[in-house]
């Protein structure tokens, strides 16, 4: 896939997907210059930004853990 199909499957900018690869942010494989990605990729890099979401009763734990 290239950096604009995975930028589209992503629902990013194609800049913004160059940026990852630039920081090793997003698993790539070069072929040359080109930089391909594989949709096992793609769907890491989405379970691996994903973010749990807290319960108010969560964060009173946690605070009462700290104290």
């Amino acid at each position: 896939m290239t950096t604009d199909e995975a930028a589209d499957y992503l629902a990013l900018s194609a800049r913004h997907v160059r940026r990852l690869v630039a920081e090793r942010r997003i698993a790539f494989r070069r072929f040359g210059t080109r930089v391909r990605f594989s949709l096992e990729d793609l769907n890491e890099y989405i379970e691996a930004s994903r973010v749990v979401p807290i319960t108010a009763s969560g964060v009173w734990r946690d605070l009462r853990e700290v104290s």
